[in-house]
């Protein structure tokens, strides 16, 4: 595999995983706000209804540190763990949106006719997620492997640990009305906050903070948009990354619904391990 066939694997990996990490919740109603609730209330419920879900599929748009601007939709199951996601970087040169695809512990990476074209006419990737490869530069880690089997919902409880919370006001989002919620957060603050939290609890946000920590974010401005049956409609997340920024935007199209991920024909797969040990052998 060329060098160029190698990053582009590697970051379309990372930046559906980031994408993926943003999925916080979703909406279908277009019922307004309880007014009764102040804006702690308000996330911290929207954060409590994120446990109930799933499944969902959602929408993203924005940039992410390295790749720039990126924009797609996604489909995922939490059990079993499953992700569909078709994702174009528009600042790249590239025949075509990167598909990607995790299932049965393995995600899989497609590309056009010259990711093709570069891997003897087979268009997808396969990265065993519970047996790195050879290489280094695509190990399972550097993939994302170890975030792949936490629940992507749990970054909406950061938006909890804001100190400056405030309602910014009412807004209608795909023809859904909501209100618009804003806030910092630091991570290093909210991450000694979460001492106070059961043992379970407390794991599985320390390891969605690591995913941001890693790289380089000390803090992040979030704002989500609530319906009325207190879900998160839309969300938002920005900071400052060691190798850029990052702003990406999720809008929720669905949830709780079938989600059915396959695997490419074996015959369309190359496999990163076997192509190592090839390699190395040879």
């Amino acid at each position: 595999m060329s060098n160029a066939a190698r990053r582009r694997a590697t970051g379309a990996a990372l930046a559906a995983l980031v994408l993926g990490g943003g999925a916080v919740g979703c909406s279908k109603g277009a019922a307004e706000e309880s007014p009764a609730l102040t804006p702690a209330a308000a996330v911290a419920k929207a954060a409590k209804k994120t446990e109930d879900i799933t499944s969902l599929r959602y929408r993203m748009k924005g940039k992410v540190p390295e790749e720039g601007r990126v924009s797609g939709e996604a489909a995922m199951s939490m059990k079993p763990l499953a992700m569909s996601m078709k994702m174009t970087a528009e600042d790249q040169a590239t025949d075509g949106p990167v598909e990607i695809r995790l299932v049965n512990n393995a995600m899989y990476i497609g590309g056009g006719a010259q990711a093709a074209k570069e891997m003897d006419g087979k268009r997808w990737i396969k990265f065993d997620m519970s047996a790195p490869g050879a290489d280094k530069e695509l190990n399972a880690s550097q993939l994302g492997g170890g975030q792949a089997d936490k629940n992507p919902a749990t970054e909406s409880t950061f938006l909890t640990g804001s100190k400056d919370l405030k309602k910014v006001g009412s807004e209608t989002v795909d023809g859904v009305k909501t209100t618009h919620y804003k806030g910092t957060v630091s991570l290093d603050t909210f991450r000694k906050s979460l001492k106070s939290q059961d043992k379970a609890t407390r794991e599985k946000r320390e390891k969605a903070l690591d995913q941001y920590t890693k790289m380089g974010i000390d803090a992040i401005t979030m704002d989500m948009w609530i319906d009325g049956e207190d879900r998160t409609k839309q969300f938002r997340m920005r900071g400052t990354a060691d190798k850029g920024p990052l702003d990406m935007t999720i809008t929720f199209l669905d949830y709780n619904k079938p989600v059915t991920v396959t695997a490419p024909p074996a015959k369309e797969t190359v496999d990163l391990a076997e192509m190592m040990k090839g390699a190395q052998e040879g």
